[in-house]
């Protein structure tokens, strides 16, 4: 080839470099996207947490139910309450599964949009809960005494746990460690737009600023970082990744680490016997549990769930915040009134008291959360943050 073809021939094709990590964690394309219908399973294992505390709460723990029943459920139900002390582990099971839906509501969505959702998705049943615990609690002071009129207005805000005030429903504990991780997902990841990258991001990030708040013990950095419970819902949110994307090691890593940081936690706080003694947990079986949790909602995440397509699975999904809600305070007075008061056998009782909960839950569900809760969205600002 002469000179003068040497200059005007074309540039001989170089080979493209390899992708940075960046660039793969921002350019991902989805590769599934399936239909909410066949994700009806996971309001199944919704309920399924919930019914697991609902058990805890009756049977398988002493204090105020103890009193409802006139004995220690562990007398009353010496098969039962070995396996519904387990039930604590359905709040962990929640936090799972809450960072799935997060992840999965939150995309495409403003930071303005997604605190509106939240807010007319949380709080309607929940001031209707106070009240009705609040009124029982009048009623019959001797299963739970009521609160200050100050403290039950605090209790309006959902602020009352780090504000010290008395709660008027036991389980709310869990409601402001929901918000948290709201906040802490709306200003890392939705202020700027929900994508693979960000998300990967903060679940990384989150993960190391759990475990250097455990060197730092302090309970300000406990407080905001959730060192605990953090490893429940970043185990969430990478599984929805994977439910989207598809699986890669990245992913699996994370749902990993998750898994054995959660564990440990569980086994730490939870091993033990309960205060009175007489509810034992085994390690092994926290750890199994936990690992079920986790494995549960993988199956959803990975499409083995598309036949489980049954409409009643999304009633009791609907059914699902309110039952929460309400079991615990509620119970103890329908305990109180059909075994001590009527007289009904110990398993009639239990299954009437959690079969009307479920009838309570889906009215709250018909006449509260399904014409109020719209209303409330459609009343908020669409502030564009």
């Amino acid at each position: 080839m002469s000179a003068a073809d040497q200059a005007t021939a074309p540039p001989a094709p170089v080979a493209p470099a390899a992708p940075r990590l960046n660039q793969v964690l921002a350019e991902r394309p989805p590769v599934r996207l399936r239909g909410e219908s066949r994700l009806r399973a996971l309001d199944g294992l919704r309920l399924l947490a919930a019914l697991m505390v609902c058990m805890y709460h009756f049977t398988g723990k002493n204090g105020e139910v103890a009193a409802s029943w006139d004995q220690s459920p562990g007398v009353m139900f010496p098969t039962l309450s070995q396996f519904a002390t387990y039930g604590s582990l359905g709040v962990q099971f929640f936090f799972v599964i809450s960072g799935f839906v997060i992840c999965m509501s939150s995309w495409g969505r403003s930071l303005g949009d997604f605190f509106r959702s939240r807010i007319s998705r949380l709080y309607p049943a929940y001031w209707v809960a106070l009240v009705m615990v609040t009124g029982a609690a009048l009623l019959l002071p001797v299963v739970v005494a009521p609160v200050r009129p100050d403290e039950f207005l605090v209790n309006l805000t959902m602020m009352q746990q780090p504000l010290g005030v008395p709660r008027v429903l036991g389980v709310c504990w869990t409601l402001w460690v929901e918000l948290k991780f709201y906040v802490l997902f709306a200003l890392f990841v939705i202020w700027k737009g929900v994508t693979y990258k960000r998300v990967v991001t903060f679940c990384i990030l989150w993960t190391l600023a759990g475990a250097f708040a455990r060197i730092a013990d302090h309970p300000l950095t406990d407080e905001l970082v959730m060192r605990d419970h953090a490893p429940f819902f970043v185990g969430g949110l990478a599984l929805y990744l994977i439910h989207r994307f598809g699986s890669d090691l990245l992913l699996w890593g994370i749902v990993g680490m998750s898994f054995l940081l959660g564990q440990r936690y569980s086994v730490m706080a939870l091993w033990h016997p309960g205060e009175q003694g007489d509810f034992h947990r085994d390690p092994l079986v926290v750890q199994a549990i936990v690992f079920c949790a986790f494995a549960a909602v993988a199956v959803v995440a990975l499409g083995w769930t598309r036949w489980a397509n049954w409409r009643w699975l999304t009633v009791a999904g609907a059914l699902t915040y309110p039952f929460y809600l309400i079991h615990e305070h509620l119970g103890w007075f329908f305990i109180r009134v059909l075994h001590r008061g009527l007289g009904l056998g110990a398993y009639e009782t239990l299954a009437l008291s959690v079969g009307s909960l479920l009838v309570l839950a889906w009215l709250m569900h018909r006449f509260v959360e399904k014409p109020f809760g719209p209303k409330l969205k459609r009343a908020l600002p669409a502030v564009r943050f």
